[in-house]
């Protein structure tokens, strides 16, 4: 709000009075003035949070609400329904070793001949039907017996397997279920003992759970070392973070992953304590490091730093969703910029390296042209608050070879997916549990989840490598020699 000079003239002649209640009138416009700025961006902010969606925020498009497309509903130009052409499929075949052959022969013509065992059969075809067994528990008894030598008179007896250790105990299949159903199906305890109740009539109890999840986690203490040494040797790592909650206290789940192996870590805190903590890979590491622009990760100088590009396109759309003066052409083209480099083949890409990077120099001079810095409001104190445009522009500028490592990096990838994708089974849990009920219980999550993940990304059986950690060696720790459950 512009106030037109007043006349110091006029106000000298005045009736003092007069002049007074003119001074308290101006004061007070200029305390209007001050929160008519302060309103009008509480709007622009509280408008620009409504409008956020997975397009253009972090939020998941579980948030979108009815805004989300449903997925029966097929955008202009989309793909057909079902598998694509080319798609290798995942059905079933038959096999030639069936576990039981029925035969079916004919009994009766449709002119009323009865066919006798002794008729000519003549093979049609075969038909094969995939059931699982009725589920029952396997219980094996080992009698131990006793014998005195004739020679020294000194009796002997027989001893049990080294993990039989208990009158009555669980198999390690049993225990190898129980990780797989508290893992990775994100099944709470007492769902756990409500599932073996229901399938084999033997309800396994809470403490048991524990124990197994317990055992399995202190089983895996040698192969979560050489998944950190060997991430500590990768050309790229990813890193990223979110926040669950123990004894319904905020904690975060710290992850450093590729796409062959996943590490994760739980601490109280989410910045340079947890970062630079002995539980951290990032120190020791001195590639390239893809991770979404959190300021505490530019502390580590040995590394080379990509950004994601997923959280930049998202940023950009909210500056193009909010824009309400028509100044985010910018945003736009900057889109468009990383989306052609994206799809650009690499060979191309180092050709035109000088005329991409002054286009990308381009952009951000014209974003700076069209939102100039907001103007200083008299009466009010500090610098005027950026916005969220001028924000961005500023760190595209600030970190352009982060931001463009990609293009001109063969190994580095456009987003940081990769360590989302790692993270999102810790919110399906939480959004099941809504808590973690102890530190040792996430500590077990953790360590538990980083095998499961990369026993899948290295396409191995997940149940059958927790069986064969169960019994003293998977495919990290042995990877020649480690057991067949089969």
């Amino acid at each position: 709000m512009t106030m037109q000079p007043i006349n110091n003239t006029l106000l000298a002649n005045a009736d003092p009075e007069l002049k007074k209640f003119v001074l308290f009138l101006l004061e007070k416009l200029d305390q209007q003035a001050v929160q008519i700025s302060e309103l009008r961006q509480e709007i622009a902010d509280l408008r620009a949070r409504l409008n956020q969606t997975s397009r253009n925020s972090s939020l998941p498009p579980s948030r979108d609400g009815y805004r989300k497309v449903p997925k029966g509903i097929k955008k202009e130009g989309s793909k057909r329904q079902g598998g694509q052409i080319g798609h290798k499929g995942n059905t079933l075949h038959q096999v030639d070793n069936p576990d039981e052959i029925v035969a079916c022969y004919p009994t009766k013509c449709t002119c009323g001949h009865e066919f006798s065992p002794h008729d000519t059969m003549i093979f049609d075809r075969k038909q094969q039907v995939f059931e699982i067994p009725l589920p029952k528990i396997h219980i094996t008894e080992y009698q131990l017996f006793g014998c005195t030598c004739p020679k020294c008179g000194q009796i002997t007896q027989g001893e049990s397997p080294p993990n039989v250790t208990a009158p009555v105990q669980y198999g390690d299949r049993a225990k190898s279920l129980v990780v797989l159903l508290n893992n990775e199906f994100k099944l709470p305890v007492e769902k756990n003992k409500q599932l073996f109740d229901i399938l084999y009539g033997c309800p396994m109890n809470e403490a048991v759970v524990i124990k197994t999840l317990e055992k399995f986690y202190e089983k895996l203490t040698p192969t979560e070392e050489i998944i950190k040494e060997t991430l500590k040797t990768e050309a790229v790592g990813h890193v990223d973070e979110t926040g669950i909650r123990i004894k319904k206290k905020l904690n975060w789940l710290h992850n450093f992953s590729t796409p062959y192996h996943t590490y994760l870590f739980v601490h109280p805190k989410r910045g340079k304590e947890a970062i630079e903590s002995e539980l951290s890979i990032i120190p020791d590491f001195n590639n390239w490091l893809m991770h979404d622009c959190l300021p505490v990760y530019f502390n580590f100088s040995q590394v080379k730093h990509a950004l994601c590009n997923a959280h930049i396109l998202r940023e950009l759309q909210a500056i193009i969703d909010n824009d309400d003066k028509g100044t985010s052409f910018w945003a736009k083209q900057m889109q468009d910029y990383l989306l052609k480099l994206h799809g650009m083949d690499f060979a191309q890409r180092m050709q035109n390296q000088l005329v991409l990077n002054l286009e990308y120099s381009k952009i951000c001079r014209d974003g700076l042209a069209s939102n100039p810095p907001a103007e200083k409001v008299k009466g009010k104190r500090g610098r005027p608050k950026k916005t969220k445009a001028r924000n961005l522009l500023h760190r595209l500028i600030k970190y352009k070879h982060s931001i463009l490592a990609f293009a001109y990096n063969e190994h580095v990838p456009f987003t940081n997916n990769q360590a989302e994708r790692d993270l999102r089974p810790a919110k399906i849990k939480l959004k099941i549990s809504n808590s973690f009920r102890s530190d040792q219980g996430a500590k077990h999550y953790a360590r538990i989840q980083s095998f499961i993940s990369t026993a899948r990304k290295n396409q191995k059986n997940i149940l059958t490598e927790i069986y064969n950690t169960f019994q003293g060696n998977n495919f990290i720790t042995n990877p020649v020699g480690f057991f067949n459950s089969s």
